[in-house]
């Protein structure tokens, strides 16, 4: 089991030495896509394929409709570089640099995206609206030196059925150089993050003229690399104006699928995804220890959302879950939104260059260093895009998740009976469950339901993991929700 799973994510030199006949990225591809769990490979291992049930019918991915479709194949990999090559050109974009200048610096950057963005909310009618909230960020002792402005720009989708569900996508415009309160140098930041920033805006510019059912938002937010400010004061704002933000994505560092050893790896892009959530109250968290759902946080049941949706043909990526809030010794804007109790994930290239990640523009022992617009692959970066694409516009028509899920614990039965809080929602059909062997790591077994709120399922609850999604009439289902003793 350990080595099926090992092969769902290899660079494509050790996967051509098992296999030879590998000889391009694609053709890996096409193998790695049968890594999903729906797949009879996962349950060549007993261990992964116990219980023997035959309850439910196994899960296959949900592949994008026609809409869908037409959406993926907008994105261009051209607009996306000449929006990374705008934001260089700006010289600094450090979150100290001056915002009054009108070539240079985070201001002037700040007012070209807010341009941008107002230019695509000009096709929708009405239903997108773009805005820049901003606030001064104090001397913090550390990487705030003085007083500054923190602005984000947010270009809101409204949906057309369910308006106050939101889906957030975002990426930081705010760079630095070795030096983080260095705010003179220049630090053109062309992965680190333009490459995030052009995602949110080059998908708000597809996504204008459509209508989501849902509410969708496309935010480039600052302050990122002086301790997350931006995202902080965007969730903190939702939070407090009790937004129901039911998913996020930040996307930084998706910029080059190319590592320091050369190694590349162009159809791969990580999401991290965290287990216990910080903000459980102290009776949830020893719940969640004592059944075993460490592994089925909202951040992950989100991930796993994402794989079913966004790991096709259409998209050419493959997506690793990474069962961590990020990469060691660094922080990303998801983290304010989980912190504010919202479901949240990073997407991240899959192996990183540090020699072009914070680091001042020079050539030391004939080594180019600098986040420079070189060493960016906008093709790469492009098929990124769809897999965001592809989440928010599935999360966005889907309807919401089923809420108050919960497994009757008060008797001993090997059946396993389940409620959850009714919902007359416009968009919904019904409902099913899902479950899985509890060493999978993803979903394997679809059972339907109906439109009701209240199943007994012939399987018991102590050997296998169990979720309940909502199903959509036009075939959109959920992500997951993980059943509590109740």
């Amino acid at each position: 089991m350990l080595f099926l799973i090992f092969l769902t994510w290899l660079p494509l030199s050790l996967a051509s030495l098992i296999s030879p006949a590998a000889t391009s990225p694609f053709a890996l591809h096409s193998r790695q896509l049968l890594s999903f769990p729906s797949q009879n490979d996962i349950f060549s291992c007993p261990a992964a394929s116990w219980p023997p049930a035959s309850i439910g019918d196994l899960l296959t991915p949900q592949l994008p409709d026609q809409e869908l479709q037409d959406i993926l194949a907008e994105i261009d990999p051209a607009r996306i570089e000449a929006i990374i090559a705008k934001l260089v050109s700006f010289g600094t974009r450090h979150t100290l640099s001056s915002q009054t200048d009108p070539v240079r610096g985070i201001g002037a950057a700040r007012d070209w995206i807010a341009e941008q963005m107002r230019s695509f909310a000009a096709a929708s009618n009405g239903q997108m609206e773009v805005t820049v909230p901003s606030y001064v960020q104090q001397p913090d002792g550390d990487r705030i030196l003085f007083p500054v402005r923190i602005s984000d720009v947010v270009a809101t989708l409204k949906g057309s059925v369910d308006p106050g569900r939101y889906y957030v996508v975002s990426g930081h415009y705010d760079t630095r150089c070795s030096d983080p309160n260095d705010f003179e140098c220049d630090s053109p930041g062309a992965d680190d993050d333009a490459s995030g920033v052009a995602v949110s805006m080059e998908l708000a510019r597809i996504m204008a003229s459509r209508r989501p059912a849902a509410t969708i938002v496309f935010v480039a937010v600052a302050g990122e690399e002086q301790g997350l400010y931006g995202a902080n004061y965007l969730a903190q704002s939702y939070k407090n104006a009790s937004v129901n933000v039911q998913g996020m994505f930040t996307n930084d560092i998706i910029g080059s699928s190319t590592a320091d050893d050369g190694t590349k790896d162009p159809y791969t892009v990580r999401i991290f995804a965290q287990g216990n959530p910080t903000t459980d109250s102290a009776a949830r968290a020893r719940a969640r220890a004592t059944i075993g759902g460490e592994n089925d946080s909202p951040a992950r049941q989100l991930a796993r959302f994402v794989v079913g949706v966004a790991e096709n043909n259409y998209t050419q990526m493959n997506i690793p879950v990474v069962y961590r809030l990020d990469r060691f010794l660094r922080g990303g804007d998801h983290r304010p939104f989980l912190e504010a109790g919202y479901a949240a994930c990073r997407f991240t290239e899959p192996n990183e260059d540090y020699a072009h990640q914070h680091q001042d523009v020079r050539v030391e022992n004939g080594t180019q260093y600098g986040d420079l617009i070189e060493f960016v692959d906008f093709e790469y970066i492009a098929r990124v895009a769809k897999v965001n694409a592809a989440a928010l516009w599935s999360l966005a028509n889907a309807p919401e998740s089923p809420r108050n899920v919960t497994v009757n614990t008060t008797l001993l039965s090997n059946d396993s009976q389940f409620k959850w809080l009714a919902s007359n929602a416009t968009l919904l059909a019904g409902y099913e469950a899902l479950w899985r062997p509890t060493g999978a790591p993803f979903w394997t077994h679809v059972i339907p339901l109906g439109n009701v709120n209240t199943a007994t399922i012939n399987l018991s609850k102590d050997n296998v993991i169990f979720g309940i999604r909502s199903v959509g009439k036009n075939g959109y289902a959920s992500p997951a929700t993980f059943p509590f003793p109740g």
